[in-house]
């Protein structure tokens, strides 16, 4: 879920402006247009920044993502009608990453919803968070409420050394394990701290009120396992990760089943149904779907970006390729495509054309880096 950026498509005068902006900008960020807001794409650098949060601890901003309370006593219901989700047993501070469906199983959007209590926090992709907040609107039950959290921000602290980190600056957090979430102190501010991120690595996410941003930012880079870090590096760390990005790897055509996110339908809703889209996903998880999103090795050393396409032996377009960058860990090229069910094993030789010049592929293993989550049970 959460989001990256691909490019660096300049300012538009129309963007929105996050709290931290002016901070971003005396940390020496250079600023992109990205979801409506102008946001940091790189401090020192995209390589050095992905190595850093691979090897230490970097804080990233993630205001511009939709934070949502739904409540009321219809909640948990209302929202099971729309997500392939099982919230009857999730536990309170659980997360879990679902899906927003359309009735033909297409993906509206990919999120998170925790069970606080006796409402739910949801949040939600930026560029999509305003139709999300319409859609849930319209379609959950009249006595439920849904509050959109504008007065919210959010970063993300992500590393093998961000629990050293928050032992400090906000005791107990380091305590979490890997999708739950509480409230914790940080900065002499209140905070919902979540153990979870959108890199492959251990991390946390911090949702705090916008007023108190600045300063727990401030703090968290005067740790020294901690340095800002950019848009450019977050979308090259979770493609390593084989994480989908909302808009390029999954969009309103995939449906779960073809985007490899089975994981995310439950046992229970798949066999009690009650959501959209469910016939089409159960005849695709009995039958296989007719393409499948895939990780790829891409041969030589120059990237194949997305848009680039998958063709047969004739040349004929039978896929696409819909992220893709080099990877600084394994320094080679690598990329996420849709590729016909049949080509979708491990090992698979692919051959992809961009711009008139054609690259030898193979399907590959996914994620492509290790993820590194504190699973419970697991060391600290």
């Amino acid at each position: 879920m959460p989001e990256a950026v691909i490019g660096d498509p300049g300012v538009s005068e129309t963007d929105l402006k996050l709290p931290l902006d002016g901070w971003h900008r005396a940390q020496g960020a250079r600023m992109v247009s990205f979801a409506g807001y102008e946001m940091p794409i790189q401090y020192e650098g995209i390589m050095a920044e992905h190595r850093w949060t691979r090897e230490s601890a970097g804080l990233f901003d993630v205001s511009h993502m939709g934070q949502l309370i739904i409540a009321g006593r219809d909640a948990e219901w209302g929202l099971e009608a729309l997500l392939p989700a099982d919230l009857h047993i999730l536990k309170d501070g659980r997360l879990r990453y679902s899906l927003l469906l359309r009735e033909d199983a297409g993906i509206i959007d990919d999120l998170m919803v925790t069970r606080r209590g006796d409402h739910f926090y949801m949040v939600v992709n930026g560029a999509t968070k305003h139709g999300d907040i319409d859609h849930l609107r319209t379609t959950l039950p009249s006595g439920v409420v849904l509050d959109h959290m504008t007065s919210q921000a959010l970063l993300a602290l992500q590393g093998p050394k961000a629990a050293e980190v928050m032992a400090r600056v906000a005791p107990g957090a380091e305590e979490l394990t890997f999708m739950t979430g509480g409230g914790f102190d940080i900065g002499g501010a209140r905070a919902w701290i979540s153990r979870s991120g959108y890199t492959g690595e251990d991390g946390f996410e911090i949702s705090i009120e916008a007023r108190h941003v600045e300063s727990v930012a401030s703090l968290l880079v005067e740790q020294p396992e901690v340095k800002p870090i950019g848009l450019g590096a977050r979308d090259s760390l979770r493609l390593e990760a084989g994480l989908p990005l909302y808009g390029h790897d999954l969009d309103e055509t995939t449906t779960p089943v073809e985007a490899d996110l089975t994981f995310a339908l439950s046992k229970r809703r798949r066999e009690s149904g009650g959501f959209p889209g469910v016939q089409r996903i159960l005849t695709e998880l009995e039958k296989g779907p007719i393409r499948k999103r895939v990780g790829l090795f891409v041969e030589g050393r120059q990237p194949v970006r997305e848009g680039a396409v998958v063709v047969d032996g004739e040349g004929t377009e039978v896929g696409k390729v819909t992220s893709g960058g080099f990877s600084p860990t394994l320094e080679r090229p690598i990329a996420m495509a849709y590729v016909p069910t049949a080509a979708a094993v491990p090992g698979t030789e692919i051959l992809l054309e961009q711009r008139g010049k054609i690259f030898k592929a193979e399907v590959a293993p996914t994620p492509f880096v290790p993820h590194r989550y504190h699973r419970k049970g697991a060391s600290a």
